[in-house]
């Protein structure tokens, strides 16, 4: 697993999530997951990650 300074890709992070690619491109294109462009493609800090998983747990009942 990377660390907080590694870069992921868009497939790494969708395979970390359990998600389809496309769905972190939505993440991504949408300001909730951030993302840093390199040429044409994104790379995600473990740390972002970690942080958008955080943020999204909610309470449920």
């Amino acid at each position: 697993m990377a660390s907080a300074g590694e870069f992921l890709t868009i497939a790494e992070v969708a395979a970390q999530m359990r998600v389809s690619k496309m769905t972190v491109y939505r993440l991504v294109h949408g300001g909730e997951l951030e993302a840093v462009r390199v040429g044409r493609s994104f790379r995600v800090t473990q740390k972002a990650v970690d942080d958008f998983i955080d943020k999204s747990f909610y309470q449920a009942g």
